[in-house]
């Protein structure tokens, strides 16, 4: 039993690196602190206590970590430091090793950062690390954000059962599990109750959601459409094949899904796909692209490219290049291959260099711009539903529509969390956003 006597007047620091389902994890120990009497530092101010949820998707990742880390044990000297995340639980002796660091969590102890602070005590001494085997992680910890955004992520999956050749995330997070419809519907209606305008659904893979539950993810989706007083819910990213029609068309005559689609493709190069031990081919992708424009042509289409990867040659490239020219998506996310200690990758042999890969990733940013600029272009003149959000960029507010079209008004404090009708006249000349 911790004593809670530890805690009085504690203040902790949060900072978080990495995905979304990282952000809603972390919200979720912030309020377990909470609970225990330990405020949030607020801006300037020294925290006891500092909590770090790390990634470890890359080896920058695992750099910017590190980075961050000292950053803490700088501007809060003499903190309690807990590491815990990706990171933490793929290589917790070189989190460890790092100076200020006091306790490592692994992937199945991040959430129970408040059963452990009674470490506090023992503050100087050998860092702690508390960390299970990957293998044996089988509980599902339901999480969410709870910040001031009007826009929250609920986590409702993690782990993964695919192992591509280029990810750590399995051995990272352990199998696929998810929570329980009942559980998830639980959580949304807090979350309405709080004032929460938007719930995107994350997770790993969310798509293979109900694995343990006798769910499946359309049954999710289903019954949260009905949940009052949630405006919309977005799908997080999706694996394609994953991604069935019955869903597509689902979302296209429901009354709160988000025509928003987030998908990794990886690369429009079969040999490619087949490299990275991916669960389909660029034929089945495109189905699933042209569905949604078939029955929901205003949808917003964002997909996951990987460029330089091992065995990514020359002619493979042009290959992926070629087939996203004229696939009818709104953006592209590009990520620069890296390697990554004990993935199958490896053991490949034909490597492409940085430079290499920075040019590939800059001709498809390029593709990225044309595509963006043609999908804003076409919702000038079209009435968009707006969910204000907060902050004041060179006195404008920023919004998203449902089809996740950025859209912006002159800032208006008493307009933050609200919802406008608005029709767009022109595009910014950043190509970022409609005015």
């Amino acid at each position: 039993m911790t004593d809670s006597t530890v805690f009085l007047d504690k203040i902790a620091a949060y900072y978080t690196l990495g995905c979304k389902l990282n952000f809603a994890e972390t919200s979720t120990i912030g309020r377990s602190l909470l609970a225990q009497g330990i405020r949030t530092a607020r801006q300037g101010e020294e925290a006891q206590i500092c909590v770090i949820n790390t990634c470890s998707v890359t080896e920058q990742a695992d750099r910017k970590c590190r980075s961050i880390i000292r950053k803490a044990h700088r501007e809060h000297p003499g903190a309690f430091i807990v590491v815990t995340g990706c990171y933490a639980q793929l290589d917790p002796e070189e989190v460890s090793a790092i100076e200020g660091v006091n306790l490592v969590l692994g992937a199945d102890e991040k959430l129970d950062v408040a059963r452990y602070l009674d470490l506090l005590e023992h503050q100087g001494q050998t860092p702690h690390v508390i960390r299970g085997k990957t293998k044996d992680i089988h509980t599902f910890r339901l999480s969410s954000s709870s910040d001031e955004r009007t826009r929250h992520f609920l986590k409702v999956q993690d782990g993964c059962d695919y192992h591509c050749t280029y990810c750590t995330i399995p051995k990272a997070r352990g199998r696929s599990r998810s929570g329980s419809i009942k559980e998830i519907m639980k959580e949304a209606e807090r979350i309405a109750s709080e004032g929460g305008l938007e719930i995107v659904l994350t997770g790993v893979n969310i798509g293979d959601f109900g694995r343990n539950t006798g769910e499946t993810f359309l049954d999710l989706v289903k019954a949260l459409d009905g949940v009052e007083g949630i405006e919309r819910f977005r799908i997080g990213s999706i694996e394609p094949n994953l991604l069935t029609e019955e869903i597509i068309d689902y979302c296209a005559s429901s009354r709160r899904i988000a025509p928003h689609f987030h998908i990794p493709l990886q690369s429009g190069s079969d040999d490619v796909l087949r490299l990275m031990r991916r669960r389909y081919d660029r034929a089945l992708f495109r189905s699933r692209v042209e569905h949604i424009r078939s029955v929901l042509p205003e949808a917003f289409i964002g997909v996951d490219v990987i460029v330089g990867t091992r065995g990514e040659r020359p002619e493979y490239f042009d290959d992926c290049y070629h087939f996203l020219e004229d696939l009818p998506f709104s953006q592209l996310h590009v990520f620069s291959y890296s390697e990554r200690e004990g993935t199958a990758a490896l053991q490949i042999q034909y490597t492409v260099a940085p430079a290499e890969k920075h040019k590939r990733s800059q001709r498809l940013m390029r593709l990225s711009e044309e595509h963006l600029r043609a999908f804003y272009s076409s919702q000038i003149g079209r009435e968009h539903t707006v969910i204000w959000e907060h902050g004041q960029y060179n006195g404008l507010m920023m919004g998203h529509s449902e089809n996740y079209t950025r859209i912006a008004q002159p800032y208006d404090a008493g307009a933050v969390g609200t919802i406008s009708r608005i029709t767009p006249t022109k595009m910014d000349v950043s190509g970022g956003f409609l005015l």
